[in-house]
């Protein structure tokens, strides 16, 4: 899976300035930005402001809160200028998503306080190609973006947002601009970066649609993983269960998949992660996998351990459930040792040890 963050940023910036560039002879300051309160002008200040912002936060690594600097325009900057500024900084973000580690997080509030490269190009596309369309609305110009902007938006920062035919009608609808056939109008609206739950060794890093999908077709899924094999086939399998979830609208990130990474060398290692959200009993299953070079160094009940106590703390979890094949010795280590008790006094129907760990 390549990285695509600082191409879709130059792509995105790229396009909203070419259908921009066609009005700035007119007056950007009287007309309102579409449904905003902004006027067309400020919301092409915005953009460029929420570039650097972000070019900003990763470039600095940044951890606990915003950088704290403003970017302030000269006296007597035109529309032209404004433009110029919103490509500068668009190139300002590409190159530092270009150049940020794969590993590397910094600091954005929504939803777990963090986001990597890949996170921060996906907001960035997503703060020009809305802002783009409310100054055009405002200014009566037409614009729509290329659908694989729209869908690299969608696939990274709204997870719980079911995909659609049309990309950029969907995002529309997701952001509250637009209406969608079939379903409801949306009041409120936060995309949402992947979760990421550090452990000693590892760190859990939730996995998003799109590399669900990279992965499901036999993609690394943007990881690097131990050996020359890639991820084994239950993570393939995995994330095939995140990708049907998504389509079907009843993906929760917090409940999909997770890749093992470990910190030492930046190698995916395994997955682990749940089939679902948590049923009406708020029972949630889980299951896990190593790569081959990675078993009996004590990753899986690393990893266990910390997602088992990130999910009961939750109010929406009350136990956890997982099966292993009778023969895998190993695996039921694993969940003794995590205290995961056994519940069934024979095999289930799919020839399986069930077993379960309450809150």
């Amino acid at each position: 899976m390549r990285a695509l963050g600082g191409e879709r940023v130059e792509q995105a910036v790229a396009d909203a300035v070419a259908v921009l560039r066609t009005a700035t002879e007119r007056d950007w300051e009287g007309p309102r930005a579409g449904r905003l309160e902004w006027s067309c002008r400020h919301t092409a200040e915005h953009i460029a402001g929420c570039l650097i912002a972000y070019a900003g936060q990763l470039a600095g690594r940044a951890q606990d809160a915003y950088v704290p600097f403003e970017m302030t325009l000269d006296d007597g900057t035109d529309n032209e200028d404004v433009l110029q500024v919103v490509e500068t900084t668009g190139a300002l973000l590409a190159a530092a998503v270009r150049t940020t580690p794969r590993e590397v997080r910094a600091f954005h509030p929504y939803p777990f306080r963090s986001a990597n490269r890949e996170g921060f190009a996906a907001m960035g596309v997503a703060e020009v190609l809305l802002h783009t369309h409310d100054i055009a609305e405002g200014l009566g110009l037409r614009y729509e973006p290329p659908a694989e902007l729209a869908k690299y938006v969608l696939s990274r920062i709204f997870p719980h947002v079911q995909p659609g035919p049309d990309h950029w009608r969907t995002l529309l609808w997701a952001t509250s601009r637009d209406e969608l056939p079939g379903r409801a109008p949306v009041t409120e609206w936060r995309w949402s970066n992947n979760l990421v739950l550090p452990a000693d060794r590892l760190t859990l890093q939730g996995v998003t649609p799109a590399a669900a999908a990279d992965l499901a077709a036999g993609g690394d899924g943007g990881f690097e993983w131990l050996g020359d094999r890639g991820p084994f086939e239950g993570t393939r399998q995995a994330a095939g269960m995140v990708l049907k979830a998504y389509r079907a609208g009843v993906h929760r990130p917090e409940f999909g998949l997770f890749v093992l990474v470990r910190r030492e060398d930046g190698l995916a290692v395994g997955a682990m992660g749940f089939h679902g959200v948590p049923d009406e009993e708020d029972k949630a299953e889980i299951g896990y996998d190593l790569v081959e070079g990675a078993r009996g160094h004590g990753y899986a009940t690393e990893a266990l351990r910390t997602l088992a106590r990130w999910a009961l703390a939750r109010d929406d979890v009350r136990s956890l459930f997982a099966t292993v094949d009778p023969d895998n010795a190993p695996s039921q280590a694993v969940l003794g040792r995590i205290g995961f008790t056994r519940v069934n006094q024979d095999l289930d129907e799919e020839g399986l040890l069930a077993y379960e760990l309450p809150a």
